[in-house]
């Protein structure tokens, strides 16, 4: 019992060292389960949300359109569960300008149901559900009629299925017998153009807040309408479908961004991508031909039909005609006495019926009109019959082979961003509790070993009374459990709590997700407390083994004090010799205790790097908006417009003479894919002798892979030098396609590769990759106007394997944007560019200077004042940690000082000097430290459309340097009160 006594007396004397690590445990653990936790608690919360509204595990698409029979075939494909058939079409909205609009059918399967946020969900014909998008930028409100335009460049079309690949079924027609559907009474969807308006909902496969702060961060759009209305079946009309969404058995028990969920989806993708996908791309292509056949057949019937017609109309005059001529011949028989039956050979009656025709004019004209008509019967005859013959023999080679395109969810852009978005938080969370793990197991085994060595008498004393080695380290283990308990007790709700909800806020400013809450991870929490526990109790008993090593009789005796040995320093005699004595006391103080001086600068190292990384992720997003549209674009307006508009576009940028230079280019909304995954691009295609004028427009400078991702792991980025170092840009040529830096990054794309590149139409190729060049926001893809005819052809088709086997298609396409360098100042190019958007004739406007102004990135912004502020905490506890040990390990010396004449203020500075020239040394090291875990840390963020260029200021490292340096200070005014309270005659008393 007294042993028990004197261990909890002895744990209420060391109640410094206790709360200590229980902080610094608290820090770790809630670091390592808070930014886990929140980013769990979004996933949680998505994958019940996309579960209620059964957004589709499987969509697939098909450049003919979707039929009965394809449905049919998709449900008998093993491990699918349901299949629902969708329509969708594209229609325009007057807002502030012409509106893309994808008006899209809600399954009446279960399958993609949209969320109701107000009013209800639309029943009959003429009524839609909208988004809070459309709300917050038309005006309207739930009652409200509007009028919808269907887009009259793409009267087929029926908008982008998957909301970012653009797939319509516009690609139904890709046969240039473009009417091939009426032949088999196939029809497009078409919707109603008068709605009104009953409800406002969210699309499941969009979850970005338009109320949020996110909307300012158009770089990460999702779409390429501007907006999706949803309509019931009720009205719609349309046999041929847009896509054909599957939910697969088994993948709502798993969480939708587990491996788990896509090991079971893969498998029935790879069942439909085999001998179904073969078989209804075969099926759906002979249908094309045996509609275009069936269509000749009718119209080769009906031709013979008309043929027969004037046949038998011709052949009724003649007829009328030679009877006349008989009727004459007779006539002059019997004025000749030639009785009516008499014997006349035929060939004398024939003869007498060319005397007669010939001998009358009128007769002659009658004859030879007869003739002419047959002539010109059988002509046409022969023509028509080689027309349908050159078409039944063209009809195999204008048909083009059907292509399906089988995707799961990451090719929806509002997934992927999320996914992305969530998984690089969490990434970052899983990297920084290493550090602070490091940094307890130092301060515990710091703090440890300086109890269990104050207590070597005591601890001699019960060995010697026969207490076990083991009964006397379980009084520091206990404690050390202990402290580590709470404070991972209290970490864990600062984890599980604090931290999830500070961020959910952030992420629901972004994304909008319903039924979001806080949840609890018994095995997660229960780990990161373990991992603490045994890091710290590890550190604990290695402190008892290392004193414990000694005979009770040694442990009784007070410790020899450490032999003084020269430093360094004293070698450099001009230094040396100019140092007072007191300086020299503290060069020798501070070499002199190695495990003092490792542990001090180790610790202060690590916090100061803990800063300056946090500050260092804050500064590359801070820059990447000025770097990317002041730098790598140079151009400072880009405006784009709808086909049927994009001449009236230029000449209103003409007419107005703002600009300086202007350039040409097509952009579509792509997809880019490969093994890795697929992401959403834009599209940019350059006119054939223009493509120098690019390198006006944009820094094309390349990348590689090697030593540049090298140089960036270490920090070591070249930014800013782009537009200086002009002979390292490339030119775009026709071999290959530019990828943009952001969108490689994210999919693992090198120059060489072969990725499979999707245009505008949907229609998706095998493209090479000549080269990667620097990009950081946006995922922009370069491709030559020669190139792209290439790729995908002619409108006439493409060949099976997806590459064209066309010519160049250049000629029509049609320049729907435009790269313009404008005059005037900023604020006059952002003014420009606003007034431009509301013009008829333009879409879209991007001004550079308006973009380099507002760009931000707010979630990676609150994790990273999240982490410098548990960093600067951490700084805090191990600066108290290491100082209190500094001076309960040398009381003696101060009483000693004390007893010498020195004064209080003498020996404060004489201990605080020690510990800020540790300090210093400790921050000198951290600096550069910091910037390279910095540096790993934000390779690691593979997000789409962002690339992280580190970038660290250097008011950063004075902040960091600052900041740490203050934190000593502010120590210094809990350990003064300690120094003071030192007592010299007790202190200097002898142990015995």
């Amino acid at each position: 019992m007294a042993f028990v006594k004197d261990m909890i007396r002895m744990w209420l004397r060391s109640w410094k060292r206790f709360v200590s690590i229980a902080m610094i445990t608290l820090l770790g653990v809630a670091v390592l389960t808070g930014i886990y936790a929140g980013c769990r608690d979004a996933f949680l919360a998505s994958d019940r949300f996309f579960d209620n509204q059964g957004m589709h595990d499987i969509q697939v698409l098909s450049t003919a359109g979707l039929t009965d029979a394809d449905v049919a075939a998709l449900r008998r494909v093993a491990g699918v569960r349901k299949v629902q058939a969708e329509r969708s079409q594209s229609v325009t909205i007057d807002v502030d300008g012409d509106k893309s609009v994808t008006m899209q059918e809600i399954g009446t399967n279960g399958i993609d149901q949209p969320y109701l946020q107000e009013g209800r969900m639309p029943t009959k014909s003429g009524e839609i559900a909208v988004t809070k998008q459309f709300i917050k930028d038309s005006g309207h409100g739930i009652g409200d009629r509007i009028t919808v335009t269907p887009d009259a460049s793409e009267v087929s079309d029926s908008g982008e299925s998957d909301k970012q690949a653009g797939k319509t079924d516009a690609q139904m027609s890709d046969s240039p017998e473009s009417d091939t559907s009426e032949a088999t009474d196939e029809q497009s969807p078409e919707f109603p153009t008068e709605l009104k308006i009953v409800g406002v909902v969210l699309d499941p496969q969009n979850l970005s807040n338009p109320d949020g702060y996110s909307a300012m961060t158009s770089f990460r759009s999702t779409a390429t309408s501007d907006y999706t209305f949803f309509a019931p079946s009720d009205g719609v009309t349309g046999t041929i479908y847009t896509s054909v969404t599957l939910l697969v058995k088994g993948a709502a028990d798993e969480s939708t961004f587990d491996e788990s969920y896509e090991d079971i989806v893969n498998k029935v993708m790879n069942r439909i991508k085999g001998t179904t996908k073969t078989d209804r791309q075969k099926a759906r292509r002979q249908e094309l031909l045996d509609a275009g056949q069936k269509k000749i057949d009718e119209a080769r019937d009906e031709a013979n039909r008309q043929f027969a017609d004037a046949q038998k109309q011709i052949d009724e005059n003649r007829n009328q005609f030679n009877q006349q001529i008989d009727q004459i011949v007779s006539q002059q028989n019997a004025m000749l006495g030639a009785g009516a039956g008499s014997a006349t050979d035929e060939s004398a009656r024939e003869t007498m019926r060319e005397t007669i025709i010939s001998s009358s004019p009128q007769l002659q004209e009658a004859k030879a009109q007869l003739d002419a008509a047959q002539s010109q019967l059988d002509e046409r005859k022969k023509s028509a019959e080689q027309t349908f013959q050159d078409k039944e023999n063209e009809l195999e080679s204008s048909v083009p082979n059907v292509r399906w395109y089988v995707q799961d969810r990451s090719s929806l852009g509002g997934y992927s961003a999320l996914e992305s978005d969530l998984s690089s938080i969490q990434s970052i969370g899983n990297a920084f509790p290493v550090v602070f793990l490091l940094v307890a197991v130092m301060m515990s085994l710091t703090a440890m070993a300086r109890m269990v060595e104050e207590d070597r008498g005591l601890v001699g004393t019960y060995t010697g009374l026969g207490y076990g080695r083991l009964n006397v380290a379980a009084r520091y283990m206990l404690f050390a459990l202990l402290a580590c308990l709470i404070g991972g007790g209290l970490g864990l709700l600062l984890g599980f709590l604090g931290i999830p909800a500070f961020l959910l806020v952030v992420v629901q400013g972004m994304y909008v997700l319903p039924g979001v809450r806080l949840e609890y991870d018994w095995l997660y929490g229960s780990l990161g407390i373990a991992l603490f526990v045994v890091g710290v109790l590890g550190a604990t008993i290695y402190a008892c083994a290392e004193e414990m090593r000694q005979t009770p009789a040694d442990l009784m005796r007070p410790k020899a004090p450490r032999a003084g040995s020269r430093i360094l320093l004293e070698r450099v005699t001009p230094i040396w010799n100019r140092l007072g004595f007191l300086s020299k006391v503290t060069a020798r103080n501070i070499f002199r205790f190695k495990s003092r001086l490792i542990m001090t600068v180790g610790g202060v190292a690590g916090c100061t790097a803990l800063i300056v990384c946090g500050l260092a992720i804050n500064d590359t997003v801070a820059e990447l908006g000025t770097k990317q549209y002041r730098d790598i674009y140079r151009y400072d307006l880009m405006v784009v417009a709808n086909d049927a508009d994009a001449d009236a576009m230029r000449a209103k940028l003409q007419a107005d003479g703002r600009t300086s230079a202007t350039m040409n280019v097509r952009i579509e909304s792509g997809d880019l894919a490969n093994g890795e995954g697929s992401e959403g691009i834009q599209l940019v295609v350059v006119p054939e002798g223009h493509v120098d004028d690019l390198n006006e427009m944009i820094t094309l400078k390349t990348v590689t892979s090697g030593w540049d991702g090298v140089r960036k792991l270490f920090g070591m980025s070249d930014s800013g030098e782009s537009d200086k170092r002009n002979d390292s840009e490339t030119v775009l040529g026709d071999g290959g396609v530019i990828v943009s830096q952001s969108a490689a990054n994210a999919l693992g794309v090198k120059a060489g590769d072969t990725v499979n590149l999707t245009n505008g139409d949907g229609m998706q190729v095998k493209a090479k990759v000549s080269t990667v060049t620097r990009n950081l926001i946006g995922s922009d893809i370069y491709v030559s106007e020669s190139y792209y005819g290439k790729l995908f052809g002619s409108e006439s088709g493409t060949s099976d394997s997806g590459e064209s086997d066309g010519s160049n298609s250049g000629g029509s396409l049609t320049w729907n944007a435009v790269y313009a360098k404008l005059t005037g100042s900023d604020d006059a190019q952002i003014k420009y560019a606003n007034a431009l958007e509301k013009d008829d004739s333009v879409t879209k406007t991007m001004s550079c200077a308006d973009m380099a102004a507002s760009f931000k990135f707010d979630l990676m912004g609150a994790v990273v004042a999240l982490i410098v502020a548990l960093a600067g905490g951490l700084a805090l506890v191990v600066l108290f940690t290491l100082a209190n040990t500094n001076v309960s390990e040398r009381v003696r010396e101060m009483a000693t000082l004390k007893v010498l004449g020195f004064f209080d203020r003498e020996v404060h500075r004489y201990v605080n000097r020690e510990m800020m020239i540790l300090t210093a040394m400790g921050v000198v090291i951290g600096l550069p430290l910091g910037r390279w875990i910095g540096g790993l840390l934000t390779a690691a963020l593979n997000m789409p459309a962002l690339y992280f260029e580190v970038e660290v200021k250097p008011i950063s490292y004075v902040i960091a340097a600052a900041a740490t340096m203050a934190f000593a200070l502010l120590v210094q005014l809990f350990v003064n009160p300690v120094l003071d309270r030192i007592e010299p005659v007790s202190s200097l008393k002898s142990v015995e």
